[in-house]
């Protein structure tokens, strides 16, 4: 377990794991893990197919709920999971605050919200069978803590909280890049060049694991991580590997259809982040 009391720092997280599921009515933009539909399909109308039929018995599931909070919730309050959501967004907003003052920019710190199932969201709503994610729409990462569940038991992640860290240190990374513009540039680029779409999303993707090695790389010096506890977080990159992904759901490997990257890009492109702490290096479209 590493040292999170020695971060003071604070983010802005609302906590909704309490409250009674909400029908879904559309996909958040830009997750760390795209939906397992999406990795056996690759993407395309089946995928969307698969995602409405999801979307359809979670709707079934949860009626007309109106999110009013469950009796039998056992989020009253503040817990160690939120403390340790707040702390880790903390953490990672002191890196981008300092980032841009010293460019004469102001960064705007993102909301994270931890929810169970489904909720809404600015993109229209969020599912936990999409894993953690953040919509530009509304500058705000979802996060069901279930899914590192998931990780650990159908993907092989070792799992343990600087393995989560990473995850909302990746997502954090995609609000930086809409706040510096590179998320809105990229959606631009693949409108005008489909066939480059999921490369160009890969690029994007191993950008943000990049962001997530700066961040670690931002407190090695706050005696937060015990020695090898950063392993945790290049294991989780590579447990979610387009390749490992594919190969857990479908038992083969196809390449074209990747969208965040390979293992072995996801692991390296984290530890440029963790090695160098250098935004130019994090440069993954050259």
């Amino acid at each position: 377990m590493a040292k999170w009391d020695k971060i003071g720092s604070r983010g802005r997280v609302e906590d909704r794991r309490g409250m009674a599921s909400r029908a879904v009515g559309g996909i958040g933009v830009t997750g760390i893990v795209i939906v397992l539909a999406v990795a056996y399909f690759g993407g395309g109308e089946q995928a969307v197919q698969v995602m409405d039929v999801m979307q359809q018995m979670e709707s079934q599931n949860v009626g007309s709920s109106s999110g009013q909070e469950d009796p039998n919730s056992a989020f009253a309050g503040e817990d160690s999971y939120e403390v340790f959501a707040s702390t880790v967004l903390g953490s990672n907003n002191d890196l981008w605050e300092k980032y841009f003052a010293a460019r004469g920019l102001t960064y705007n710190d993102p909301t994270l919200v931890l929810f169970r199932n489904g909720t809404q969201s600015g993109c229209g709503g969020a599912h936990s069978a999409v894993g953690p994610h953040y919509c530009p729409l509304d500058r705000t990462i979802y996060l069901d803590e279930t899914f590192f569940d998931e990780l650990e038991t159908r993907f092989g992640a070792r799992g343990g909280d600087v393995a989560e860290a990473y995850v909302i240190a990746h997502e954090v990374g995609h609000h930086v890049q809409t706040e510096l513009g590179i998320g809105g540039k990229v959606r631009q680029l693949q409108q005008q060049n489909p066939s480059e779409a999921n490369a160009l999303s890969v690029k994007q993707e191993l950008q943000a694991d990049c962001f997530a090695g700066m961040w670690a790389y931002s407190i090695k010096g706050a005696d937060v991580f015990d020695r090898g506890e950063i392993a945790e977080a290049i294991d989780a990159a590579e447990a979610v590997g387009d390749d490992r992904i594919q190969e857990k759901v479908q038992g083969r490997v196809n390449p074209e259809s990747w969208t965040h990257g390979s293992s072995a890009d996801r692991k390296k492109w984290f530890n440029v982040g963790f090695s160098t702490g250098d935004f130019a290096a994090c440069n993954t479209f050259q």
